[in-house]
């Protein structure tokens, strides 16, 4: 158990837990990882264990004090207010606004797309083979990334989403950026979101949080 009791239920290549494993790392805080498997034994999530933990059967939830947390942006957020160092959100109210309107957006809109509840119904229930799946997602990921490219655009930022340190928006951006590229996404049409995300990738906070430096990363999808 790490000092402040801080335990990630996570999986390694979920969105959602990757976006809190960023934050985590951003504000310096030390966490302990438990790994809960979507797929192994028909998933662990919907173990009853589990979903004492949390009755929505995702990840990640957040253990502290006893208390459990579900949703990546609660998380973030309950974070951010309770260790006030390294903040996530914008001081500003309108950058602040606007960037959990993007946090929003990316979680709400774009991620479920790739969800694996998502992915397993058009194929079980609606026979969709893996690429016929895969250009149904990957429709919905142009109009996503789509709206994202613009707005990011407009904000004419810098370095980062919201100034010169990355926080929630970028938090919620790289796991998205990820998850794409599993489904061949041609990111070329979104400079902007590209500029940030390498600017994002190299920092020691976004390489701790890769999905392939995870203890539950299987062999041949680890990374140096």
């Amino acid at each position: 158990m790490n000092a402040l009791g801080l335990q990630l239920y996570h999986y390694w290549r979920s969105s959602a837990s990757y976006r809190v494993r960023i934050a985590l790392n951003l504000k310096g805080l030390d966490y302990t990882i438990q790994p809960v498997h979507l797929l192994e034994a028909g998933g662990q999530q919907h173990q009853h264990a589990y979903r004492e933990l949390n009755p929505q059967a995702l990840v990640p939830t957040l253990l502290h004090d006893g208390h459990a947390i579900g949703q990546s942006l609660a998380i973030i957020e309950y974070l951010d207010e309770l260790f006030p160092g390294n903040p996530l959100l914008p001081a500003e109210p309108l950058m602040r606004a606007q960037v959990r309107g993007l946090a929003l957006y990316i979680a709400s809109e774009g991620q479920p797309l790739m969800n694996l509840r998502v992915l397993q119904y058009l194929q079980t229930t609606h026979a969709l083979g893996d690429e016929a799946r895969n250009e149904w997602v990957r429709h919905w990921l142009t109009v996503n990334f789509g709206n994202i490219e613009t707005q990011l655009a407009a904000m004419q930022r810098a370095v980062f989403v919201a100034g010169d340190t990355p926080g929630m928006a970028e938090c919620c951006l790289v796991p998205h950026v990820f998850a794409a590229g599993r489904f061949n996404l041609d990111m070329t049409p979104y400079p902007t979101v590209m500029r940030i995300v390498d600017n994002c990738l190299p920092l020691p906070a976004f390489q701790k949080a890769h999905p392939g430096r995870q203890p539950d990363t299987p062999e041949e999808f680890r990374v140096v």
